[in-house]
């Protein structure tokens, strides 16, 4: 009886260890979509930005209905709990870069003429 007792805490004792590494596995995965999820959304926050400032008159300090041309991400929204946000501006795009602050990789994100963001890469865990 007594060996029958031992093994049976042993096959428990795996069983347990199994569905902790089983959950711990399950939310991992979860933290990373979490965490692509928040740095989309905030690269559309920034796209409403940019195109607001597209939009502001040259003397008003905007790209006068025309360019993305001296667009900048605002100091405050330039890095947040999800991610770093730099961008690349041309006439008639925006090239936005996001590195995770979770260290899950990075997502690279192209707002064109008419507003439109296309997510172009993901890489890393994403």
């Amino acid at each position: 009886m007594g060996t029958q007792q031992l093994l049976l805490i042993i096959i428990g004792v795996i069983v347990v260890g199994l569905a902790i590494a089983a959950g711990i596995w399950l939310f991992s995965g979860n933290s990373v979509s979490a965490n692509k999820d928040a740095i989309i959304s905030d690269l559309m926050n920034l796209g409403q930005f940019a195109v607001r400032y597209k939009m502001r008159p040259e003397p008003l300090g905007g790209g006068g209905g025309r360019s993305y041309t001296g667009f900048t991400i605002p100091a405050k929204l330039a890095t947040n709990e999800n991610a770093t946000y730099t961008s690349v501006a041309a006439p008639r795009s925006l090239t936005f870069t996001a590195v995770s602050a979770l260290g899950h990789g990075t997502i690279t994100a192209v707002l064109d003429s008419t507003g439109t963001m296309n997510i172009s890469a993901y890489a890393g865990d994403f």
